[in-house]
């Protein structure tokens, strides 16, 4: 990472769902979401046009640029409302947060505390917001490393969608209000 890297999120569009479905693909963004030595991509032929075209506050992907080049995404759900009930059984006053760096070459530059920063940011400008839920695999331990380095706490072990074994983890309001605190 250079000093001179700016990096931004935008919302996507449906512009970029030919970008998505091509990170889908790299090996290392499908490692995050399967333990499946198999998989051929992320989004198991998910519609990400039709997912793009119909977002909202409940489920919105968002583009992360340095100096306007697509890096990663991010996905930013209100886990009590997203339709497809992967979430389910919540209460309100969360947001949940998916993160991926799609261009191999951005890996390991310190982007993704940057985007994750930028994230926790929003989500917490929302004063409904209580804490924010990240699902990494059980079998993830350098996402899990991630996430305590930014301050969120393992919740529990579940199982979603009968098939994905993860360490869901969460970071309180207060634990980030205090973490931004001393970094100010």
């Amino acid at each position: 990472m250079r000093a001179a890297d700016h990096l931004t999120l935008r919302p996507a569009t449906p512009d970029d769902a030919g970008l998505l479905a091509a990170w889908d693909e790299e090996p290392h963004v499908i490692a995050c979401v399967t333990d499946d030595p198999e998989a051929t991509s992320a989004s198991k032929g998910d519609d990400l046009s039709a997912e793009l075209a119909d977002q909202s506050d409940i489920f919105r992907y968002l583009i992360a640029e340095v100096d306007g080049r697509p890096i990663g995404a991010m996905l930013d759900i209100d886990p009590a409302r997203e339709p497809y009930g992967y979430w389910a059984p919540i209460g309100d006053g969360f947001r949940a947060l998916d993160i991926w760096i799609g261009e191999a070459d951005a890996l390991g530059r310190g982007y993704g505390t940057r985007m994750m920063t930028l994230a926790l940011d929003a989500c917490f400008a929302r004063p409904e917001v209580q804490a924010v839920l990240i699902d990494p695999l059980t079998s993830n331990v350098d996402a899990h490393r991630f996430y305590r380095r930014l301050g969120f706490r393992p919740a529990e072990r579940r199982l979603f969608n009968d098939e994905n074994d993860c360490l869901v983890h969460r970071l309180d309001r207060a634990d980030w209000a205090a973490s931004r605190a001393s970094v100010a």
